[in-house]
């Protein structure tokens, strides 16, 4: 790489690091240590609030409400949620005051530190709001794979402005982090079906229950058409695991929503499926245009339940309310990135399905993925181990600007720079012979060392911003001239 593209990278002294005061409640619920069984345990608290006298219940309530209340949004209404849960364990005639319902409700709820170990992989796109934007600048919207306690991931947001001369400067993160509201979407057939065939489950029973379903179905048309495959068990064994199976797929679809009154820096995404319940992993945001002109925010990530991955979707307009759908046939990549539009009136997307060159796929459906195409295989030492994409393609008047990640010795994470070919992405017409950005000796050490990793950036006033995970303990971000890598592209 010549020198004067490493002279034109510049990285901020500013960094976002995990911060162990972001925190968000979770329903607790008691269990014994190395058992599943948690009845006796949730019993019993309940039965000893129930015993407390009424003082003491004005005072414990008074105590949590003073050492809790400034760090969560309505976290009195999230009491009585909680407490709405425990019903079903009290006697019908038993009364509750309003104050001990409040108490059993706080029983029964912990914080979770969702940067409680690590902050990392972070992606950027224009911000659908710029009202109020000064002239010549860009709002932004930061992606961050946020990590807590048992290593499990969240996504989380951070805003910030780009101004006429590049610079980048992110907002202060308000005090609350909140967690949207579980809502049920729509479920596509065809992504459904896609699925079972994925996994050697169509046939005669899923023919039963979808071929009495639309192109598009809710979780309880499914459930009822399920209830009748059941009633056939008596001479159907095998349907049991078939009816399983169905509405495991059928939990990957699911909508969140978050109140009007939150900001976007405070909304968090966080696990709402067994598939995901170790993590959402690694969200490449991209601001998507289509062919009638229309303006969507799709992400893709890795769902991770602790032993098997699969790959998700997420679609929004505003940020407050997401939908998150299964992405089937390329079950393995941990790295597909969307291009910001059709390809040849076909979406398009980077992958890497046999995890370790970059490949190009194309399709008619966002969901649906097959048959990926050769782009970049690993060549130089820095990039021996692997390669990846570091984000959806920017297009330049050049071509399709793509930041890759190459894995060499020491398992040291490096970002590079590829240009691929306007109207046919398979074909690379500019590569990088060094990667753009190294561990500095400063970002060496982390919580995973070695490591600069981005999941996207942006071009915004003939600059180049790279939002970059140092180590997986902070965020840092990194801008340069497009023009002058773009000349050094083309002569790579």
């Amino acid at each position: 790489m010549s020198p004067v593209v490493t002279d034109s990278v510049r990285r901020s002294p500013k960094r976002l690091v995990a911060n162990p005061s972001r925190v968000v409640t979770m329903l607790f619920v008691p269990g014994r240590a190395g058992s599943d069984r948690q009845e006796p345990r949730t019993s019993a608290v309940v039965a000893r609030i129930l015993a407390l006298d009424d003082d003491e219940v004005e005072r414990s309530l008074g105590d949590v409400a003073a050492r809790f209340e400034h760090r969560h949004r309505d976290l009195i209404d999230t009491f009585r949620r909680h407490a709405d849960e425990l019903t079903e364990r009290l006697d019908p005639r038993c009364e509750l005051s309003e104050t001990r319902r409040l108490l059993l409700g706080a029983t029964f709820t912990n914080e979770y530190a969702i940067e409680g170990a690590a902050l990392c992989n972070p992606s950027m796109v224009p911000h659908p709001d710029q009202t109020g934007v000064p002239a010549g600048s860009l709002r932004f919207v930061m992606s961050l794979r946020a990590i807590g306690e048992g290593h499990r991931s969240s996504i989380e947001f951070r805003t910030g402005i780009v101004d006429g001369r590049g610079r980048v400067n992110i907002d202060v993160a308000p005090p609350f982090a909140t967690r949207g509201v579980t809502e049920a979407v729509p479920i596509d057939a065809a992504v459904f079906r896609s699925e079972l065939r994925r996994l050697r489950s169509d046939g005669e029973s899923a023919d039963y229950v979808l071929d009495a379903l639309g192109a598009q179905f809710t979780a309880a048309e499914l459930e009822e058409r399920l209830g009748r495959l059941q009633g056939r068990l008596a001479t159907r064994r095998q349907d049991e695991s078939i009816i399983s199976l169905m509405r495991r797929i059928a939990e990957r679809t699911y909508g969140v929503r978050f109140p009007a009154s939150t900001s976007l820096a405070e909304r968090v995404l966080l696990p709402a499926m067994a598939v995901e319940r170790n993590g959402m992993e690694d969200a490449r945001f991209v601001r998507f245009e289509d062919q009638d002109r229309t303006v969507s925010y799709f992400a893709t990530y890795t769902a991770f339940n602790g032993v098997d991955i699969a790959q998700q979707l997420l679609e929004t307009t505003d940020f407050r309310a997401f939908t998150s759908s299964p992405v089937v046939g390329l079950a393995d990549d941990k790295g597909l990135a969307l291009f910001p539009r059709r390809i040849g009136g076909r979406f398009a997307a980077l992958s890497r399905s046999d995890s370790e060159t970059n490949t190009v796929v194309f399709s008619e459906n966002l969901r649906r993925w097959e048959d990926a195409l050769a782009c970049q295989v690993p060549t130089r030492t820095w990039e021996v181990l692997q390669l990846g994409n570091c984000g959806s393609p920017i297009e330049t008047d050049a071509g399709w600007l793509v930041l890759t990640h190459g894995v060499g010795p020491m398992r040291t994470y490096n970002i590079g720079a590829i240009l691929l070919d306007l109207e046919d992405p398979t074909r690379i017409v500019g590569q990088l012979r060094e990667p753009l950005l190294s561990p500095a000796p400063e970002e060496q050490d982390g919580y995973v060392p070695n490591v600069v990793y981005s999941c996207g950036s942006l071009v915004h006033a003939g600059t180049l911003v790279i939002p970059y995970g140092i180590g997986d303990s902070a965020i840092g971000v990194a801008t340069l001239s497009l023009p002058v890598l773009l000349d050094a592209l083309a002569a790579g």
